[in-house]
């Protein structure tokens, strides 16, 4: 459920008769606890000193009570509806809201009339709220540009998704984003404890006491989301015994299931990919299987974490082990085979392996270089002895002629050149000093030394 759809449930109106923020209004004692307990000052506002403490950006424009337009980008449960109100308490303005998930364009020109008729007819202002703005494509975030730009609403738009990816520029460029944060345990403790209190919007009424471990534990399972933990608090009300006492016991069966935060689509998606392939990158197993976990609980597609798994093999371990995408490949194949949840410890092999090898990215980079030379040279002819003569004609034109056959050579390597004649040598690939990249470094020194005149033959069976 949307913070625009419980403030909906709540009892109280999306269109312009909403009371303001701040106003003494009759409780619905029939809304959910969330609805009723819901901030009517910025000072009952938990979690955001970063933004509304005094002196701090958000809280000066709204003492100022020229909030402006703005996007709010934060988690689920953190106040992104109840700033938004506040913001029109604050500006003397007609709080208007609405959601993109149930509401669309035909709505907001509804919203941009009347807005302009308030505004010629009274010189009202209107602060049009939109939660889950990311909800509307590049087009519908386009409608309100216009009336944005000049003046006719004040645009708030919340979301949970990284408006760098979600909100379009021009947008951006009107609204400056503020990043409000998930609430902290103990932020979450004060909530409670005050709907716990409160005889009036709360529970208090009630005459329930609770265990501080029963509070403590709805915090932390709560994940930063008031919301939910004001949630979980009715729940638990109800399900107390006579004795009106609310435990440990009692929350544990209100609370449930602690629901991962992940999101195959969306911003969680990347950040927790990343952090898997940068605690492997980092040697760090333990932490490489916590992100493992956290994205097959997700519900992350497990084929999608096998082809990361490949990739880093490559850029991240490469032939310093060049055992390492052998090993992923075959754990891959054997989760195909057995299917979650027992082939999901293939997968947790795969990152264990990755975890503990040598690492290194010299293949990575040395592919990268090749890359850029051979776009910077797309035309560099062949040279003409690595050219093959496959036909008489081209054996006339010295296809192939004084090509050397290393094999063949005495110490098993020929000095001639592979590089186009327009192409400068140069070294792509340079092993690291790590795993079975010191092999690698010493044949390739033995190598350039016999390419130069000097050395001498191996014993027989010895590796160069």
């Amino acid at each position: 459920m949307s913070e625009f759809d419980l403030f909906a449930e709540a009892g109280s109106s999306s269109v312009e008769s909403a009371p303001p923020a701040g106003a003494e209004t009759t409780v619905d004692m029939g809304a959910p606890l969330a609805a009723r307990m819901r901030p009517r000052t910025l000072d009952e506002i938990r979690g955001q000193d970063h933004l509304l403490g005094r002196g701090k950006p958000l809280r000066s424009l709204l003492d100022g009570g020229e909030p402006g337009s703005m996007i709010l980008w934060g988690p689920p449960g953190c106040g992104k509806t109840t700033l938004a109100r506040l913001f029109a308490d604050s500006a003397d303005a007609t709080f208007v809201g609405f959601s993109a998930v149930t509401e669309g364009v035909a709505r907001v020109r509804e919203i941009i009339k009347e807005a302009r008729l308030r505004k010629q007819t009274s010189g009202r202002r209107t602060i049009l709220f939109c939660d889950e703005i990311h909800r509307f494509n590049k087009a519908q975030q386009d409608a309100f540009l216009p009336h944005v730009e000049d003046g006719t609403v004040m645009l708030v738009g919340a979301t949970t998704e990284n408006p760098s990816f979600e909100v379009v520029r021009p947008l951006l460029s009107r609204a400056p984003v503020f990043v409000l944060n998930a609430l902290t345990a103990d932020d979450l403790v004060a909530v409670l404890v005050e709907a716990l209190a409160d005889e009036e919007r709360g529970v208090g009424a009630t005459g329930v006491q609770a265990e501080p471990e029963a509070i403590r534990f709805i915090a932390e399972g709560s994940d930063g989301d008031a919301r939910r933990a004001l949630g979980v608090l009715e729940t638990a009300v109800r399900l107390v015994d006579d004795d009106q006492c609310l435990t440990s016991e009692v929350a544990r069966q209100a609370l449930q299931h602690r629901y991962s935060v992940y999101d195959k689509s969306g911003e969680s998606h990347y950040d927790i990919v990343s952090a898997l392939h940068k605690s492997i990158r980092g040697s760090d197993p333990d932490a490489a299987l916590y992100w493992l976990a956290r994205m097959i609980d997700g519900g992350e597609d497990p084929k999608y974490i096998a082809r990361r798994l490949v990739r880093m093999a490559s850029e991240d371990v490469g032939l310093s082990d060049p055992q390492a995408i052998v090993v992923v490949m075959a754990c891959r194949d054997a989760y195909q085979f057995l299917g979650s949840p027992e082939g999901e410890l293939a997968l947790a092999e795969a990152t264990l392996f990755l975890a503990t090898a040598p690492k290194s990215n010299r293949a990575y980079r040395a592919w990268s270089d090749a890359q850029s030379a051979a776009r910077a040279t797309p035309a560099a002819a062949v040279p003409l002895h690595l050219r093959n003569a496959a036909t008489d004609l081209m054996k006339d034109l010295d296809y192939g002629k004084g090509y050397r056959y290393d094999p063949d050579e005495a110490e098993g390597v020929s000095d001639q050149k592979y590089f186009p004649e327009e192409v400068r040598e140069q070294m792509f690939y340079e092993p690291s000093r790590f795993g079975h990249e010191v092999t690698i470094a010493k044949r390739l020194a033995w190598w350039a030394e016999r390419r130069s005149g000097g050395g001498s033959m191996p014993e027989a069976g010895e590796e160069p």
